[in-house]
């Protein structure tokens, strides 16, 4: 069973580096880029580039360049027709050799805001319009999980990003293709336990994306699908780390019916992130981890369309959810 990438998400799992691929759509303000990975043992160096063409000499718009070199810092630099401006530094290293990081570049319409492992990390204001961006470069010593590239739709009548000191780079960049966009706004890092409204229920082909990490010490955590009028749970996500199990069930008037156990893949183990698409079909949910299909579940609520409350409790940290 094929995987199908939810509107205005399109994901890549375990890239092998360097990594140099094309932007779908272009970037745009509201886009988000989610790289998730390891940090090596004996890292020195690794970079992330937004970069102007896919060739390793291509003019840069914004270079994350963490150095762990004695005197560990962040360094934000600029490279115009082959050489690089003035370079800004942040003598903080959020990275940690041998841990799992997930970081966070999120386009914002005067800069670039960066995020590790849910914190606030960097602002780098735009030195070159993102229009002119097309590529997302990512080397050095690291092992890669996931790259994500979410949201990106503008409205026809958005203003572009304007860099008056820019020259441009000769030639004019191929407009942006727009995302088509998804239900709802993303919510960012949201508390657990968390509650969402699915406006307008649980149509059939609507997708759900939930990215979270699962805490070394993490025993379980619980996905909900849930009818807000009645209580009742059309699907029950509970991944227990204590028996190396996933567990889908239902709750219809007031009492549970058979579990379900079988799996094709568990993406779910401490210290890991996972990438979670959940989609209603007309007839079952499609489950799919990191890209992966994970399990299908069949309908018991005829009316599965009423619901409308997504909830999620336990051991599990929430970097994304979109509705």
């Amino acid at each position: 069973m094929a995987f199908v990438p939810a509107p205005g998400y399109q994901p890549t799992f375990n890239p092998t580096l360097p990594y140099s691929n094309r932007i779908p759509g272009g970037l745009s303000v509201g886009m988000s880029i989610y790289i998730q990975g390891e940090v090596n043992e004996h890292t020195r160096r690794f970079h992330v580039n937004f970069a102007m063409g896919p060739e390793p000499e291509a003019d840069i718009a914004f270079h994350f360049n963490p150095r762990f070199d004695g005197w560990d810092k962040v360094v934000f630099n600029s490279r115009q027709s082959g050489k690089w401006n003035e370079e800004e530094k942040k003598r903080s290293m959020p990275f940690k050799r041998g841990e799992h990081f997930e970081l966070v570049v999120m386009i914002m319409q005067e800069h670039y805001k960066v995020m590790v492992n849910g914190d606030p990390f960097y602002e780098f204001g735009h030195r070159i319009p993102i229009q002119a961006v097309t590529h997302l470069q990512v080397d050095g010593e690291l092992m890669l999980q996931a790259i994500n590239f979410m949201g990106g739709n503008s409205a026809p009548n958005q203003m572009p990003v304007v860099c008056p000191a820019y020259p441009g780079p000769g030639v004019d960049p191929q407009p942006p293709v727009s995302l088509p966009s998804m239900e709802a706004p993303p919510v960012f890092n949201p508390p657990v336990p968390f509650t969402g409204r699915l406006q307008g229920g649980l149509m059939t082909r609507r997708t759900i994306i939930i990215k979270g990490f699962i805490p070394p010490s993490a025993q379980r955590f619980a996905i909900n699908f849930k009818v807000g009028l009645t209580g009742e749970v059309a699907l029950h996500i509970n991944p227990r780390l204590d028996e190396r199990s996933v567990v889908r069930n239902s709750l219809q008037n007031g009492d549970w019916g058979s579990e379900e156990r079988d799996i094709s893949y568990n993406p779910f183990a401490p210290g890991q992130f996972f990438d979670l698409s959940i989609r209603a079909g007309t007839d079952r949910f499609k489950v799919f981890a990191n890209g992966r299909h994970m399990f299908d579940f069949s309908h018991r609520l005829s009316a599965y369309h009423t619901v409308d409350i997504l909830e999620i409790t336990g051991d599990v940290t929430l970097s994304y959810v979109q509705m």
